[in-house]
Order: C-alpha cells, then sequence, then structure tokens
C-alpha cells in the first residue's frame, strides 16, 4: 500500500476512484422490449378497433347502400334518418326499461354475492370459483339453454314444470308482449352471467377495507349487521360502486346477444343494437344509417357516462368528496 508523508506521520495515499461507466445499449434495449411487447396490441388495437370508428363515422356522412366504398355524400341525412325512425327511438326505451331492471339488481346480487363470500372462513376460493364461472358461458349459449329448456313455454320445460305442481297452467315466456314476461327470461340470463364478475370486484374492495374500522366501530357500540354495512362497508365500497354501475349501464347499452337469440323473430322489445343490425344487414344493407346510428348509439353512451359519473362523483379526491 502506498503511503504519503504530512507533517512526518505516515498516512495511507487516497484510493483511485474508478467511475463506472453505464452500460451501453442498456436504454435502448428498454425501449425495444417495451415496443416488443406492447406493439402487437397497439396494432391490433389501431387495426380492430380505431380504424373501424373512424371508417364508420365516414360512411355515415355517405348513401352507402349494399357497399361500404360509397361516393355519394349525403351530409346528415343518415342522422335525420335514424333520429326519426321509430323503431329506433322505440329500442331506445327498450334499452331504458332493460337497465332499469338489470342494473340495480346485478348491482344487488353482486354485492351481495360478495358479502356472503367475504364472510367464510372455510372453502372461500371453492364459492368464489362457483360464482364466477358463468361469465365464461357464451351469451349466445346461455340463451338457447334459457329459451329451449327453462323458458321454452311448454310444459316439458323447466320454469312451467315448477309452476304445474303449484296448479299454474303453463306460461307461454317468449310468445307475446301481453303481459311482457320475456323480460324475467332477458334479465335473468343476463343477471346469471354477469354476476360473477362483478362479485369478484365487490370481493376485492371488501377485502381492502381496514378492519380498524369495524374495531373502532364496535368500540363506539356499533352494533355488527345492517348499522356497520350502512356507515362503514358502503361507503368504503363508493369507488367501486360507481365503477360497477358505469359498467353495467355501458353493457346495458350494448346488449345484443340475448335479445337477438331469445326474441330472434319479435317486432317488440328490441335493444338499439339489434336495429342497428336489421338497419345496416337487413334487406337494404344501408350501411350509412347503420353506421350513423352506431355514432348516435356511441354519443349516448358518452353522455351517460359523463353524467353518472359526476353525480356519483367518479375520479375525484378523497378531499372533494
Amino acid at each position: 500500500m502506498s503511503t504519503t508523508t504530512t507533517r512526518g506521520v505516515a498516512q495511507p495515499a487516497p484510493a483511485k476512484v474508478s467511475k463506472t461507466r453505464p452500460r451501453r445499449g442498456l436504454r435502448a434495449n428498454s425501449t425495444f422490449n417495451f415496443w416488443l411487447f406492447t406493439g402487437p396490441f397497439l396494432i391490433g388495437l389501431v387495426i380492430f378497433v380505431f380504424v373501424p370508428i373512424g371508417w364508420s363515422i365516414w360512411l355515415s356522412f355517405f348513401e352507402a347502400r349494399f357497399t361500404v366504398t360509397p361516393s355519394e355524400f349525403v351530409g346528415f341525412e343518415n342522422y335525420k334518418q335514424v333520429l326519426t325512425d321509430t323503431d329506433f327511438r322505440g329500442s331506445l326505451v327498450t334499452f331504458t326499461v332493460f337497465a332499469a331492471f338489470i342494473v340495480p339488481a346485478t348491482w344487488a346480487m353482486s354485492l351481495g354475492l360478495a358479502l356472503l363470500v367475504n364472510r367464510l372462513r372455510f372453502m372461500r376460493a371453492f364459492f368464489r370459483s362457483v360464482f364466477f364461472l358463468p361469465t365464461a358461458v357464451s351469451y349466445v349459449a346461455a340463451s338457447l339453454i334459457w329459451k329451449m329448456s327453462i323458458f321454452n313455454g311448454v310444459r316439458f320445460g323447466m320454469a312451467n314444470t315448477v309452476l304445474n305442481w303449484f296448479g299454474i297452467e303453463n306460461v307461454a315466456w317468449l310468445a307475446n308482449p301481453d303481459p311482457p314476461w320475456y323480460w324475467l327470461v332477458i334479465v335473468t340470463v343476463r343477471l346469471w352471467l354477469q354476476s360473477g364478475f362483478f362479485m369478484i370486484l365487490f370481493l376485492a374492495a371488501l377485502q381492502n377495507i381496514p378492519r380498524e374500522l369495524y374495531e373502532a366501530a364496535s368500540i363506539d357500540g356499533a352494533k355488527p349487521g345492517w348499522q356497520t354495512f350502512r356507515h362503514i362497508t358502503l361507503p368504503q365500497l363508493r369507488a367501486t360502486s360507481t365503477a360497477v354501475i358505469l359498467l353495467l349501464l355501458i353493457a346495458a347499452y350494448q346488449a345484443f346477444d340475448e335479445f337477438f337469440n331469445l326474441l330472434s323473430k319479435a317486432t317488440w322489445g328490441q335493444p338499439p343494437l339489434v336495429e342497428l343490425y336489421k338497419m345496416a344487414l337487413g334487406e337494404n344493407q344501408n350501411y350509412g344509417a347503420g353506421s350513423a346510428g352506431a355514432v348516435v348509439l356511441t354519443v349516448l353512451i358518452c353522455i351517460v357516462t359523463l353524467l353518472q359519473g359526476k353525480i356519483m362523483g367518479f375520479g375525484r379526491g378523497e378531499e372533494a368528496k
């Protein structure tokens, strides 16, 4: 070891500080890995989402019958045709009724299932999987099961078999709109299909609530059950409830499979997407009017989403609540 002399006292020489050079290509490798993993998804998003949206908006301003490459510009005539169409306006009423049934029912059932599963001390994973499994079932398959096996309108159907036990005559569930028993069929199949997914969201939110809140409430004399649920659990689930209601409203606007398969030959009780399907892919194949209707429906979804988020305070900070 080399030494230096200071006032006659030998001291070790200061060690040389070695400068570490940054690894060349590290930043370039990170950029390459980023585009390697996100590039395919971005390409798919552009090809299958952004391009069709832009093409639909462009078609909505042209006379496009039996072709997707029109040349005759008609301005807002397609929008005028859609907004004055009685079937399309009636489908908006159908959506309103459907949303009034399915949104609160799914919210309540999903929250109830989450509360029950969260209280379990054993086999929690089993019941969570059981309630979540219906989300993997196709809407078409579930609709056909409901139509042909459960609510098929003959005495061999499961629903009518149960009614016959109590001396009630067979019910034609999907035959006519008066009485509107078809709502029971449509709402129950959608409720069975999507409650498990939103149960998982509520279950995750319930497990994130600090236990100290319940302990403090118990010390203050709050009774377990409805009192703690109303003043602790429900306020803590506000953000999750807002997101769930938002997703349910958007899903209600996009309802198609169950209506199309359950009421395929009916001229009543059809939602907006079914009417747009008939308009664009029916006998006339008016792609321009169908595209205009899709744009109108998209704008309605955006407006409802913004209003619902504004009313329920979605995205506001804790200090703004």
